[in-house]
C-alpha cells in the first residue's frame, strides 16, 4: 500500500483518501497475492476472487441492521438476531464484476442480483449504461457494486450514477485493488460512496492499467486472454 496509508487494526486508512477502506488480514493478503501472479490459472484465479469477494463482503455488511426473531433451541426458547437478505442487492459491473457475485452470494445467499452493462459514449467519451437491470425495492436496499479492479474509476462512477438516478440510497463499492486515481474519483463524484478494497495499489500506467495490479481481471476470469 501506498507509503502513507497508515494501518489500524484489521483496516487501512489512508488519510487523504476518507472514503477508501482496506481491509488487511493475513488470509487476504496471501490470496490478493496469488490472485495477482501471472502463474495462476484461470481456475485458481477464479476460486481466488471467489474467496476474496466473501472475505470483503464480511466487512462491508458489518454494520448492517438486524430484527430480533423468537426461535426454539433444543432447550428454550430465546430472541436472536435476523438479517432480512432479500435486503442486499449485488450489483456487478459486466463483466468483471460478475466474478465477484458468487463469494458474495455465498455470505448471503438471500441477497438478490442486478446487473449493469457499461460502454463508452463515442460522443461524450463518457461510459453510459448499455444494460440496466436491477431488483426493485431500490428505496430501502442495500445495493453492493462488485468490481475487482477500481483503475481510473469511470465506470465505477458511471454504475454508482446510474443506481442513483433509480432511487438507490445506499450504495458501497467492492473492488479487489484499486489506486489512488480511481478513489480520488469516486471521492469527488460520489463522496457518500465507501469503497472496500482488499489493496490499495501504487499507481495507473500510460494505459490505465493498475501497478501493481493483476492484469486485466476480466480476460483472467474468463480465459479471453
Amino acid at each position: 500500500m501506498p507509503a502513507d496509508t497508515v494501518s489500524t487494526g484489521p483496516f487501512a486508512r489512508d488519510p487523504q483518501h476518507a472514503n477508501l477502506i482496506v481491509t488487511r488480514h493475513p488470509l487476504l493478503e496471501h490470496k490478493v497475492t496469488l490472485l495477482r501472479s501471472v502463474e495462476t490459472p484461470k481456475k485458481v484465479f477464479k476460486e481466488l476472487v471467489d474467496e476474496i469477494a466473501q472475505l470483503l463482503a464480511y466487512e462491508v455488511t458489518a454494520d448492517l441492521r438486524t430484527e430480533p426473531r423468537t426461535i426454539e433451541t433444543p432447550l428454550e426458547t430465546m430472541e436472536g438476531a435476523y438479517v432480512d437478505g432479500s435486503r442486499i442487492i449485488v450489483v456487478p459491473v459486466l463483466r468483471a464484476g460478475l466474478g465477484m457475485v458468487e463469494g458474495v452470494l455465498q455470505l448471503i445467499p438471500t441477497a438478490r442480483v442486478g446487473h449493469i452493462g457499461l460502454q463508452r459514449d463515442d460522443d461524450t467519451l463518457e461510459p453510459a449504461d448499455y444494460y440496466f437491470k436491477i431488483p426493485p425495492g431500490a428505496e430501502g436496499s442495500l445495493h453492493i457494486v462488485t468490481d475487482p479492479m477500481l483503475a481510473t474509476g469511470g465506470s465505477a462512477s458511471a454504475a454508482v450514477s446510474s443506481l442513483k438516478r433509480r432511487g438507490a440510497a445506499s450504495i458501497r463499492l467492492m473492488c479487489i485493488v484499486c489506486s489512488p486515481e480511481g478513489v480520488r474519483r469516486m471521492r469527488e463524484d460520489h463522496p457518500d460512496v465507501a469503497v472496500y478494497a482488499a489493496a490499495f495499489d501504487r499507481a495507473l500506467n500510460d494505459k490505465g492499467y493498475i501497478l501493481p495490479g493483476l492484469g486485466d481481471a476480466g480476460d483472467r476470469l474468463f480465459g479471453t486472454l
